[in-house]
């Protein structure tokens, strides 16, 4: 009796000695899938494609001007009849420092609205930010507490949205948006946005 027991342990014993085994084996499997999975990574999707753009009202940044001229916050009301950009993005994003001047570049094109949505941040840290890298938003508007960013879906920035003149989202970008970026899938929206 004593050695069916003996008998029965050292199997089971060499499965639980085996579980660390395969646990790594697993997960050393899911880590290379995902290191050579070649997707685009911004290419997340959102449940708002096609889908009217929150309705929302912000606050301007206090303090921010041009000229003299106090810059406006900004509503959901103004997309109807443009096409525009709505950037997400804060003083303490370091991904939204690197784009700033793609943002910039954007803000040339005279045929959209570009509106910025400083997301959880400090007025003055925002101030500095635009005061050293240049203001390129027609518009700012702050949430403060992130609270119109998740009517977004956002969840990490820096992320842009294009609306439509109907009010309704067309495109996100999650991450930094890049030269290749604007010319491979941000400008093809908008230019068929703009003939709709």
């Amino acid at each position: 009796m004593g050695e069916t027991t003996a008998n029965t342990k050292k199997p089971r014993g060499r499965l639980l000695a085996a579980v660390p085994l395969i646990i790594f084996v697993a997960l050393s499997a899911i880590f290379f899938k995902q290191l050579l999975n070649t997707d685009d990574k911004s290419a997340i999707p959102s449940a708002l494609i096609g889908k009217q753009a929150p309705v929302f009202e912000l606050a301007p940044l206090a303090g921010l001007n041009r000229a003299g001229k106090i810059i406006p916050g900004f509503n959901s009301t103004l997309f109807q009849g443009n096409v525009s950009i709505v950037n997400i993005w804060a003083s303490w994003c370091v991904p939204c420092r690197l784009e700033h001047p793609i943002i910039t570049e954007l803000a040339e094109d005279k045929r959209i609205q570009l509106f910025g949505l400083n997301y959880k941040d400090k007025p003055e840290n925002a101030l500095r930010f635009l005061g050293q890298l240049g203001n390129p938003y027609e518009r700012v508007g702050v949430d403060p507490k992130g609270q119109i960013a998740i009517d977004w879906g956002v969840y990490g920035i820096p992320e842009t949205f294009i609306v439509g003149k109907d009010g309704s989202i067309l495109y996100k970008h999650v991450g930094p948006i890049s030269p290749e970026i604007v010319k491979t899938k941000i400008m093809p929206v908008i230019e068929k946005a703009l003939v709709n």
